[in-house]
Parts: structure tokens; C-alpha cells; sequence
């Protein structure tokens, strides 16, 4: 009988090692040279400071360019075609009062638990039994003053300057606004 030829990777492998330690050292064999062959074939080639200060001016000269592009397509309005809108992001809106309500101080600080806002008296006086009117952003309900304290102490009257503890009826909010109907 021809004996058959055994194949070069067989005459390599020496028959002493173990089944599991063969297919290990296999594997990380052939990683290490698939990664050598990769480093081989692409080159990494290093961006020199000048090249990167080059790519930063030419990405801004784009951004510059576009920049004046849309500036050359707004066309100017004319008075009369000026709407009005919604104030710009970050300004409150600013409405005026009924002429039957004063505007007397602002909401600083609102107590949830106690049902107690902190309300700084800017111009005015307040009295206990005065129909008050709380308005803000998502705020607007109308109340009697019912009871009031200024540093702990239960009071009927109070002044401009001075920053109050007020019992409300509803939620009230940080900048709500404290109008007096008269």
C-alpha cells in the first residue's frame, strides 16, 4: 500500500502537547500576525501641527463663508409688516395691570407645606381684608388677605420694603406678581 504524504502543518505539530494547549497558542498566533500584516499594510501617518492649524482655517473660513451667505438672503422687513410676538427667550412677559389692580410687591420664596409665599412689598401698603390677586406664569387665582406675619408676629398692616409671610389659598410661584384690586 502507498503511504500517504502528511501535510507540512502536521509535520510541524510535535505530539507531546495537550488538545486545549494546541488551539490557544493557535489563536494567538494567528492574531498576532493578522495584527502584524495590518500594521504592515497601513501606515499611520502623523498630522503635523502645521496640518491641523491649516484644517482649523479652512473649517472656519466655511463656517465664515456660510455665515455670510445667510446673511446676504434676509431681506430687510418694512414697518408695517412687523408683527408682534412673543418676547425674546429669557424676558418674561410683562402685562399690564387691570386698571382696577395695583401692583404691590413680588413672590421671593413659596412654602408648600405651610401654604405660606414670601412676598416683598415693593410700593404700597397691604392690609389684612384687601382682595388680593397672585399672577405669574402658570399662576392666577384671586384671594382676601386673611392673616399675614412680618418676622414671626402676626400683623394687619404692611408697608413698602417689607418682606411678608402671606397665607394663599393656591400654589404660588417664585416672580409671581401681588396686585391689590382697589
Amino acid at each position: 500500500m502507498p503511504k500517504k504524504a502528511k501535510s507540512k502543518s502536521a509535520a510541524k505539530k510535535p505530539a507531546s502537547r495537550k488538545p486545549a494547549i494546541k488551539s490557544t497558542a493557535k489563536k494567538t498566533t494567528r492574531k498576532k500576525s493578522i495584527l502584524k500584516k495590518a500594521a504592515k499594510k497601513t501606515p499611520v501617518k502623523k498630522k503635523t501641527a502645521v496640518k491641523k492649524k491649516a484644517a482649523r482655517k479652512k473649517s472656519l473660513k466655511i463656517t465664515v463663508k456660510k455665515a455670510h451667505v445667510k446673511a446676504k438672503k434676509s431681506v430687510p422687513l418694512k414697518s408695517f409688516d412687523i408683527e408682534p410676538g412673543p418676547p425674546p427667550l429669557g424676558i418674561p412677559p410683562v402685562e399690564e395691570p387691570a386698571q382696577h389692580e395695583e401692583a404691590i410687591g413680588t413672590v421671593t420664596h413659596y412654602y408648600s407645606h405651610l401654604g405660606v409665599a414670601i412676598v416683598q412689598i415693593n410700593k404700597g401698603t397691604l392690609k389684612k381684608g384687601d382682595t388680593v390677586r397672585l399672577k405669574g406664569h402658570s399662576t392666577d387665582f384671586t384671594q382676601p388677605v386673611e392673616s399675614m406675619e412680618y418676622e414671626h408676629q402676626h400683623i394687619d398692616q404692611a408697608g413698602a420694603g417689607q418682606a411678608i409671610g402671606l397665607r394663599v389659598k393656591d400654589h404660588a410661584r417664585e416672580h409671581d406678581i401681588l396686585y391689590r384690586i382697589k
